[in-house]
């Protein structure tokens, strides 16, 4: 629900239509189905088990010789059809959604700009146009304070022509191709460069031109705004399919095999790795101890020239560390986002051997104590299920340690649960760690008494 508010704030109030404004929200629930389904399933779990033990029933259920295994069997065989329909949601219902989520989104920011620019950076959706301010306000959000606009980017001009205004206001009209600035109280800066004399020393020379404005209105062309295929949104991985992750994933690493492979030979070569050889005049006289076979003068020309290779060698060593890491990341994401759906799909089923022992154990039905638990629960489980792919992402673990890692860690904690919950015992024994000191002391008690 947090989500869905986050995402309807952005359009609300901002003149979208109704149909446009449930098109949005449809598509952000469909890609929230894999996410409720499991918690749904694990709150469910923990009221159905925790009424039938509140009220005696699963005791009644108990005494007649079925036990928690055989009375839930038909329950896993209904989680295993879930997990699978979550899995079918994630491999295309999800991606599918993420699809028409997002050009639904490019197309209300060509419809209304105002959804396009964020305030307090610099915004360059805009081919051409470099747009910063500070605030949004009024009903439709489309009034601006502190408005500074770079434009003519695209020429090759830098800061070039700017303009500064104390409050801006979006007037674009529907299906238009231009969005309409007008601006108050501000400045125009142009620095009259030519383009044949682009020097730094000559252009400090150039003059500009400074004029000063009331209203000043500017049309701002934004056909090209958010113009991409489908192969540019096919690039996002939330929009890919498993097969088409994997095809991703191959297709990544053949490149990165071979920039790695490029890289080692040039390093290899390029510092005379490949001519070193054993001499053939190589005699037993010469002392291992490399610097022993100079003089004072040539060992200092040794350690010298020794000491700039290496600099050398660590410099282009660090040169090339973030262009590996950003290249290894980029691998990372495909791998880790195709293993942490498929670990998902299966949370329906984890969480249940979560939920159902626990509802037993804790013998509470209703929305109080079970709700409670449930939310806590699939926190700490989506928190090491993101920290899972944190982790892989930086090459900290595997991808598929990373994708699986909720499941791994969350798994044997609910076969524990399972167990306890048909011998009848609590989460935890307490008595098996109060058992041995009680035995200590009286043990003590016991042995002044006989002293006595």
């Amino acid at each position: 629900m947090q989500t869905l508010w986050l995402q309807f704030d952005k359009i609300a109030g901002k003149g979208i239509s109704i149909v446009i404004i449930l098109k949005f929200l449809g598509y952000i629930a469909q890609m929230m189905i894999s996410t409720a389904l499991p918690i749904a399933i694990l709150l469910s779990s923990i009221m159905a088990l925790g009424s039938l033990s509140e009220n005696y029933e699963f005791a009644a259920v108990k005494s007649a010789g079925v036990s928690l295994h055989r009375f839930i069997r038909p329950l896993i065989v209904l989680m295993v059809v879930l997990s699978g329909l979550n899995f079918l949601v994630l491999n295309y219902a999800f991606p599918r959604a993420a699809f028409k989520f997002k050009n639904l989104l490019v197309d209300m920011q060509k419809t209304k700009p105002a959804l396009a620019l964020i305030p307090g950076t610099f915004n360059t959706e805009i081919p051409g146009y470099s747009i910063k301010f500070a605030e949004k306000y009024g009903e439709e959000k489309n009034k601006l304070k502190d408005v500074h606009i770079y434009y003519d980017l695209n020429k090759g001009n830098a800061n070039v022509k700017v303009i500064k205004a104390e409050k801006g206001r979006i007037t674009t009209e529907d299906g238009s191709k231009y969005m309409t600035l007008v601006l108050e109280n501000g400045y125009h800066y142009e620095d009259l460069i030519n383009n044949r004399n682009r020097s730094f020393n000559k252009s400090k020379n150039m003059p500009f031109t400074n004029a000063s404005f009331e209203e000043y209105t500017v049309n701002i062309d934004i056909s090209e705004l958010g113009q991409m295929g489908v192969a540019d949104y096919k690039s996002d991985r939330e929009m890919l399919s498993l097969k088409q992750l994997d095809y991703y994933r191959d297709s990544l690493k053949i490149p990165y095999d071979e920039f790695i492979v490029s890289k080692a030979n040039n390093f290899y070569k390029r510092h005379g790795l490949a001519n070193m050889y054993n001499d053939s005049l190589f005699k037993a006289e010469f002392n291992p101890d490399v610097l022993q076979n100079f003089d004072s003068i040539g060992k200092l020309a040794v350690v010298d020239n020794s000491l700039g290779a290496i600099d050398r060698i660590l410099t282009e060593i660090k040169g090339y560390k973030k262009t590996f890491k950003d290249k290894q990341k980029f691998l990372n994401v495909y791998d880790t986002e195709y293993h942490k759906r498929l670990a998902f799909s299966f949370a329906c089923l984890v969480l249940f051997f979560i939920g159902a022992p626990l509802g037993s154990i804790i013998r509470k039905g209703g929305f109080g104590l079970p709700m409670i638990l449930a939310i806590i629960i699939f926190v700490i489980y989506f928190f090491i299920s993101t920290l899972g792919k944190k982790m892989a992402e930086a090459s900290a673990i595997t991808a598929v340690v990373g994708g699986w890692m909720a499941t791994i860690i969350t798994l044997p904690f609910g076969l524990l649960l399972m167990r306890r919950a048909t011998r009848d015992k609590g989460i935890f024994d307490i008595d098996l760690f109060l058992r041995p000191i009680t035995d200590f002391f009286k043990g003590i008690f016991k042995t002044k008494r006989i002293k006595e």
